[in-house]
């Protein structure tokens, strides 16, 4: 469990903006090239640029163990293709850009950086969890 955290994320779960059992959260496969993550000022989705978002899936069954730490199932990416990826994003998904908000960043994954070859990829998280508010 190594995700950081961004700033604005934090605040939004403090402030009961973000519910992470029940929002569609989602994570995207991030290449580092065409994103330099800043914790501090990131907040929204329209924060990473679109050439940096290799692909973007929903996760499943998010829950949190009543002591801050968010988990949530393996989450597998289909036939994926493009740019080499170094990071992941985990963002609450509003369908709007602007108001979508970034949760966590993390580019410490076993196998990365990877680059897709068409096939799926999978994230298996830490057993410890995704983050720990």
């Amino acid at each position: 469990m190594t995700a950081s955290l961004y700033d604005f994320g934090r605040d939004q779960f403090l402030g009961g903006s973000i519910d992470w059992a029940t929002d569609d959260i989602r994570v995207i496969l991030v290449d580092t090239d065409d994103y330099t993550v800043n914790l501090a000022t990131d907040q929204h989705l329209d924060d990473v640029p679109g050439a940096a978002r290799v692909a973007t899936a929903a996760l499943a069954n998010e829950s949190t163990d009543g002591a801050g730490t968010a988990d949530a199932d393996d989450l597998t990416f289909s036939s994926v293709s493009g740019d080499q990826f170094e990071a992941i994003v985990i963002y609450q998904h509003t369908g709007t850009e602007s108001t979508s908000i970034l949760i966590g960043y993390d580019d410490t994954l076993v196998g990365l950086p990877f680059t897709p070859s068409g096939s799926d990829i999978t994230i298996t998280w830490d057993a410890a969890g995704i983050f720990t508010l």
